[in-house]
This record gives structure tokens, C-alpha cells and sequence, in this order.
């Protein structure tokens, strides 16, 4: 008996089997989500509020708020999609009420942050220059508009595809591919920007 109810997140072995086992009612299968998607939705909520605590805060939110609506979808659905507007709904309404209670607290400078090539170093000095880069993406990123923002973490940080671009942003999936070339135009506008007063 004790072994029904105690299961391993290993045993399911794609979302579409969890969802429907959560969906059953086993909530030991939404451990599954949980564990495969955390990451991602920290770094998601980091990039709207610059804040690695509120990121850590809203991020484990929103997974409760998944779950509690679990029933409501569709396991035909990509389940990261689906988390991500209502991430992405509590993150804006969290900036905004605390826009208008306090500044936002700048703290990206000291996440570990990979660059677009994700290379590693191997000694303090290129340790620094990583770090130094990926600071200068972050203010970069920072500096941009919203939807920009949002665009080009999805598509080169998440991974995305442009279709689940484009159905997580409701928008025409021939629309993500300008607008994606567009936003990454302006993003190295701003690193070249940042690079002269360097």
C-alpha cells in the first residue's frame, strides 16, 4: 500500500505521463514538472525582476498556481507554454506593485550568468572576463524594451521554438522570426554602446 502512494519522479518518463498522473490525482507526479522546469522559470522570473529572491519566490508561486489549476489543461499542450504566461502574469504584477512601492533592486551582476556561447573558464582571469560579458549582456538586455527582452530570452536563454514562441506569446508564428531579428538588432546596438564607454 505504501508503495502506491510513494513514487519516484524518475518513473514517468515524459510530461504528457506526468500531467495525466497529476491529473489522476497522484501529487507525487507534479515533482516531475517541478524538478524539470524550475530552473527555467527562476531564470524567467530573474529576467523581470531583477531580483534573484523575488525570482525564487515567484517562480515556486507559480508552480502552486499550476497546480492548482493542473485539471484545466490540456496535456496535449506543452505544459512550459502554459506555466509560462501565468509566470510570467504574477511577475508582472509583482514588478508593478512594487514599482510602485520601491525602486527594483538591481542583484543580476551577481548571478552566474552564461554568455550565448556558453563557454567555460578555466582560470581566475577568464573567469572575470566571462563574468565581465555576462554583465554587460545582462545591462544590455536590461536596457531593452520589454517585449524585446522577453523575445530574445525565450528564443536564445530558454530555447524555444518559434511556434512555442508564438503560442506562448499569442502572437502569428511569422511574426516571431522579425521580430526576434529585430529585437537581437537593437540588443547589440546596446553592447556595442555599453563597449565604448568600456
Amino acid at each position: 500500500m505504501v508503495k502506491k502512494v510513494k513514487m519516484s519522479i524518475t518513473k514517468f518518463s515524459n510530461e504528457k505521463d506526468a500531467i495525466l498522473a497529476c491529473q489522476s490525482g497522484q501529487i507525487e507526479a507534479y515533482r516531475y514538472l517541478v524538478e524539470k522546469y524550475k530552473t527555467r522559470a527562476y531564470h524567467t522570473a530573474l529576467m523581470f525582476t531583477k531580483n534573484r529572491d523575488d525570482a525564487l519566490d515567484l517562480s515556486q508561486e507559480a508552480f502552486v498556481h499550476a497546480y492548482r489549476a493542473i485539471d484545466r489543461f490540456d496535456p496535449q499542450k506543452n505544459f512550459y507554454t502554459w506555466f509560462y504566461r501565468i509566470l510570467k502574469n504574477l511577475c508582472i504584477n509583482y514588478v508593478n506593485h512594487k514599482r510602485n512601492t520601491r525602486k527594483v533592486k538591481e542583484q543580476i551582476g551577481r548571478d552566474k550568468v552564461t554568455d550565448f556561447t556558453g563557454n567555460s573558464a578555466d582560470n581566475p582571469e577568464q573567469i572575470f572576463e566571462q563574468n565581465e560579458r555576462s554583465q554587460l549582456l545582462w545591462n544590455a538586455l536590461n536596457a531593452l524594451k520589454d517585449n524585446d527582452r522577453e523575445i530574445i530570452i525565450l528564443k536564445d536563454f530558454d530555447g524555444m521554438s518559434y511556434a512555442e514562441i508564438a503560442d506562448t506569446l499569442g502572437i502569428p508564428a511569422g511574426s516571431v522570426m522579425s521580430r526576434l531579428y529585430y529585437a537581437r538588432q537593437r540588443l547589440l546596438r546596446k553592447l556595442e554602446k555599453i563597449d565604448e564607454v568600456f
